[in-house]
Order: structure tokens, then C-alpha cells, then sequence
């Protein structure tokens, strides 16, 4: 009859460092190749809001309009959900 031995505490504490070292260095690999590759970015749309063209915009729940002094926006209403901002009067030519 065969007896199996555990095996040593050294050599579960080894294998426990180098799982832990390689857990570490997968980590750093992972956060270098994120900070360092290249990041492809296409031109922003632009939104109503800062389209200079754009006199009055919506969300569904507030109305801004640019003035002189900078843009006024109402009050939302106290359950609105905002949709996506639309232009809804544009300067003419």
C-alpha cells in the first residue's frame, strides 16, 4: 500500500509567492499596455449646446437659450428623465 505525503509547508508557501508574483506582474503588464498604447479617438460630435449656430436646445425637461450674457436653461421638472439634446431654433443663414 502506497502512502501519499503531504506536501511541505516550504513548498506550499513557494508556490503561494509565485502565484502571488505572477498575479503582480499580469496586473502591471496590463495597466502599462493601457497607459501606453496609442488611443484612437475620432473628432467629438458636437452637441447643441455648443454648436454656435444653435439658439434654443432640449433635453425633454429643460429649454436653453443663448443670449448675449451666455446661455439660461429652465428649471427641470421633478420626475424628468433628460432625453438626448436637440436644437430646436437654429439662427437663420
Amino acid at each position: 500500500m502506497s502512502t501519499v505525503r503531504p506536501p511541505s509547508p516550504a513548498s506550499r508557501s513557494s508556490s503561494g509567492a509565485l502565484a502571488a508574483w505572477g498575479t503582480a506582474i499580469l496586473v502591471i503588464a496590463t495597466v502599462l499596455i493601457g497607459a501606453l498604447a496609442p488611443a484612437r479617438h475620432g473628432a467629438p460630435a458636437r452637441s447643441a449646446a455648443e454648436d454656435p449656430a444653435c439658439l434654443e436646445w432640449s433635453d425633454g425637461c429643460t429649454v436653453c437659450r443663448r443670449l448675449a450674457e451666455g446661455p439660461a436653461c429652465s428649471l427641470p421638472g421633478i420626475a424628468c428623465q433628460p432625453g438626448a439634446l436637440q436644437c430646436l431654433h437654429r439662427r437663420e443663414g
